[in-house]
């Protein structure tokens, strides 16, 4: 036997891959790299082959992508060593050591031995191993036993059961991704809109004996040479982007990480510009490639399924233009859309009043993505065309669906071009975590979702409310535009309002319905900010807001919309605690809105009701007295009955306990718990009780702080457990009761909270850090600002800078984006008397934040 200088072919390897990858880089041509990189691997093979004497009766077969004739610079080689019969001891001897030598030289190798009766058992069994060997390429020995092969393989090939087995694994795949193609880091082989979705396209066009790429799928009928051409050229940007990805990794890794977007941004000279960082620029290239394959694999396999699975029921008309054909809306001539342009918005209206269509007969949606180049300047400029928008907006039903079926296959962007410019534009802004585009339909169906009565017990606030609004309509379109000028620069808020201004005047509507969807496009952040920033209890600060609001119609507009709008951010924004705000935000200005006072803000009514409430539990009339004879007007301006009552119950006979009141429940909200701490007053203790939770990895969503006229600490706490963490919720509040009873003893030293690391998404794409002092608008004391990336202790390291300063908290609001926090303190104290001890103030905690 002739001894391999497997240390020759190593190094052989290793340069020809290196000479590959650079030029490559000089000069990138994908399909060259891939077939030249498929070509050396062959010939590294065939040497080993060779020169180890394997059996000439045994074959080398290369199967799935490599197969293909594909290889990128990471992937698996992936090769069937094919047998007459089961291997001798030492014909397995040989196998052995001729998998140990492709590794020796640096093969990455994917193996398998199998014989031709096995090979068939196995691609029954498992879809994966049949695809495989429906890629199958010659490479080395018994040609004869790869030609039986093949026969049988062919023989054997069940088209109809092989189409939907590649379906189901693909539905499958998708849903590993949440069905998206929109990741802040998508796969470029397996995220919908992957390579994998181009790859299935081709598998099923196989099996229905179609092939030559984009070209032979063209020949067939099934696409244009334009379209072809398109998806060609998607298919390039994409495979670009995986061989860059594999070289700059030195590896496989196809995750298209935070850690890569800006160099690989880089490499393919997409340079930053003033409104977009290099990374963006290159996801909203990849997203748009992205989509373009999400719709090619959409028409195509449909187009392919009819190939295979002929349908023969007679269709059933819907109208002049329009058809069923197995549960498929189809267009009845092939020509309408350029006959009849209208029919282009008019497909979709028919689409949402028929809600049980499973989609879009194929050859309809081919000549949907043709058509719709016809919408132009003059197309969006026809009074009839405008007025066809407007009526798909007023549908009682299925305008979520529509829509979005108008944006997968491009016309929405092509009617409203601010949308166009949108599209697949990410939001690096530590909590969006859909692409402008994508949040924007996220939000138009939390809208829509409230007015579905099977869906009002989500928030039956938001049903009521809708459900009596007059134009819904107005709120659909506030939705579409109120995030569309997001990438513009400047404020996207005054932009869009100048966008959704014109948009309502050119489709009709008068002046009254145009100026309330602007002027929700302009202030749809405020609800949110007010609810979560301000100390909504304050009379004042209700007072204001409804005097920026106006009138209930608006009120009740603008809040359907922040819901809306918060819950379509991110699946870890939205909670309950955030609901409660803005519900009680909602009334209490809808009651400042009516003349007059604040719900519930009689304080004689307040107490009165929670006197009734405290005899439920067998408390006498007076019990509260001695604790209320400490409190002031605003303690119960700023707290409901139901915590009134709770906490005067928990501190009855307590009132001058010398030590540590701690009381935990679950939070009346329906998440996290409510923790009420009642405790002679000190400088140190907000920085003690943000320790404690920053420790047990509790996040505070607010801080109500309380001090009595004889000098207590009267606190309440909400706060959550972000990690979702299963919990015994008797045992750990009585957990939090004496532990964090422990921690408030003077004798105890102030235990710090861990500091926590940023995460990769925000080292990679950075936050501004800013903090902000100024003078309360109600003259009560100073705000307190601070907008950042969020990390554990962060909260403890703001509070021990504070106590420092001989500055306490008497109100705070800690609202947390996803990555992000924007958390508002209401402050006074020594170390604000002036203006060198403010600057100085603001220089630590910047300090520590940093």
């Amino acid at each position: 036997m002739n001894v391999l200088p497997l240390a020759d072919l190593r190094e052989r390897l290793k340069f020809r891959r290196a000479a590959l990858a650079a030029a490559y880089l000089k000069q990138p041509a994908v399909s060259l790299y891939l077939t030249q990189h498929a070509g050396l691997v062959d010939g590294v093979l065939t040497a080993i082959s060779g020169s180890l004497a394997l059996p000439d009766s045994f074959c080398l077969v290369a199967v799935g992508g490599y197969g293909r004739g594909e290889l990128f610079p990471g992937s698996d080689v992936d090769v069937l060593l094919l047998l007459p019969r089961e291997p001798t001891p030492d014909q397995q001897a040989t196998l052995e050591g001729w998998v140990r030598a492709c590794w020796d030289v640096g093969l990455e190798i994917g193996h398998s031995v199998r014989t031709i009766d096995v090979c068939l058992a196995e691609s029954a069994a498992d879809i994966t191993v049949e695809t495989n060997l429906l890629e199958a390429r010659f490479l080395w020995g018994n040609r004869a036993l790869f030609s039986e092969f093949e026969s049988a393989f062919q023989s054997r090939f069940d088209p109809q059961q092989f189409f939907d087995g590649k379906l189901a694994e693909q539905r499958t795949r998708h849903a590993r991704f949440d069905d998206s193609a929109y990741k802040l880091e998508p796969n470029l082989k397996d995220s919908p809109g992957g390579l994998r979705d181009l790859h299935t396209i081709h598998w099923l066009a196989q099996a229905c004996d179609i092939g030559g790429g984009w070209n032979g799928l063209a020949c067939a009928g099934l696409l244009t040479q334009a379209e072809a051409r398109r998806i060609a050229q998607a298919e390039r940007s994409v495979a670009a982007l995986r061989i860059h990805l594999h070289i700059l990794a030195g590896r496989r890794d196809d995750r298209l990480a935070f850690d890569y977007q800006t160099d690989l941004a880089e490499r393919l000279g997409l340079a930053a510009t003033a409104n977009k960082r290099a990374g963006e620029r290159l996801m909203q290239t990849y997203y748009r490639a992205a989509k373009l394959i999400q719709r090619a694999n959409d028409i195509l396999i449909q187009s392919l399924r009819v190939r295979l699975f002929p349908v023969t029921a007679p269709p059933q008309p819907i109208d002049a233009d329009f058809q069923l054909r197995a549960n498929l809306l189809e267009a009845r001539e092939l020509d309408l859309f350029q006959r009849k342009p209208d029919a282009l918005l008019r497909i979709f209206i028919v689409y949402a009043q028929h809600p049980s269509l499973a989609g879009f007969e194929p050859t309809t949606l081919r000549a949907l993505w043709r058509g719709s180049t016809q919408i132009d300047a003059a197309f969006r400029a026809d009074p009839a065309h405008r007025a066809l928008f407007m009526t798909l907006l007023r549908q009682p039903v299925g305008i979520t669906r529509a829509l979005r079926a108008m944006h997968r296959y491009g016309l929405l962007a092509r009617y409203i071009p601010a949308f166009g410019r949108i599209v697949g534009q990410m939001q690096h802004d530590l909590f969006h975590v859909y692409t402008v585009d994508e949040h924007i339909l996220m939000v138009l169906r939390n809208m829509r979702r409230f007015t579905v009565p099977q869906f009002a017990h989500e928030f039956p606030l938001a049903h009521r409310l809708i459900t009596a609004f007059d134009k819904p309509e107005l709120l659909y379109l506030a939705t579409l535009f109120h995030d569309i000028a997001k990438g513009r620069g400047g404020d996207h808020s005054e932009l869009g309002l100048i966008d959704a201004r014109r948009f309502c005047r050119q489709h009709g509507l008068d002046k009254a319905d145009s100026e309330l969807v602007a002027w929700l496009v302009g202030m749809h952040l405020v609800m949110s900010r007010t609810s979560q920033k301000e100390d909504t209890s304050d009379p004042d600060v209700i007072a204001a807001f409804a005097k920026r609001i106006g009138d209930s119609r608006r009120l009740t507009a603008l809040y359907l919309l922040t819901v809306a709008d918060i819950r379509g951010t991110s699946p870890k924004v939205w909670n309950a605690w955030k609901g409660k705000l803005l519900e009680d935000l909602y009334h209490a200005t809808l009651a400042k809105l009516a003349g007059g006072d604040q719900a519930m803000a009689n304080i004689a009514a307040k107490q009165a009701e929670a006197r009734i409430k405290l005899a439920l539990y067998g408390l006498p009339s007076s019990a509260p007295d001695a604790l209320w004879q400490q409190l002031d007007g605003r303690y119960f301006v700023r707290y409901d009955v139901r915590d009134i009552a709770w906490q005067a119950r928990m501190l009855w006979r307590r009132t001058h306990s010398t030590q540590a009141v701690v009381q935990a429940r679950l939070s009346p909200v329906g998440e996290g718990i409510q923790v009420l701490v009642y405790t002679p007053d000190r400088p140190d203790l907000f920085a003690r009780i943000c320790g404690f939770f920053a420790r047990i990895q509790y996040t505070i969503l607010e801080a109500k702080i309380h001090t009595t006229q004889h000098g207590y600490a009267l606190d309440s706490f909400q706060v959550m457990d972000l990690a979702n963490r299963g919990i015994h919720y008797r045992d750990f509040l009585s957990y939090v009761e004496h532990e964090l009873a422990r921690d408030l003893d003077p004798a105890q030293p102030i235990q710090a909270a861990p500091r926590g690391r940023l995460s990769r998404h925000q080292r990679h794409h950075p936050y501004p850090t800013t903090v902000r002092l100024e003078a309360d608008a109600q003259g009560h004391g100073h705000k307190l600002t601070i907008i950042c990336a969020d990390r554990g202790g962060l909260l403890f390291a703001v509070a021990e800078v504070l106590m420092r300063h001989d500055v306490s908290v008497y109100a705070a609001k800690i609202d947390t984006l996803g990555e992000r926090v924007e958390d508002t303190f209401l402050i006074r104290g020594e170390g604000l008397l002036t203006p060198a001890t403010q600057h100085a103030l603001e220089a630590d905690i910047l300090s520590v934040l940093l």
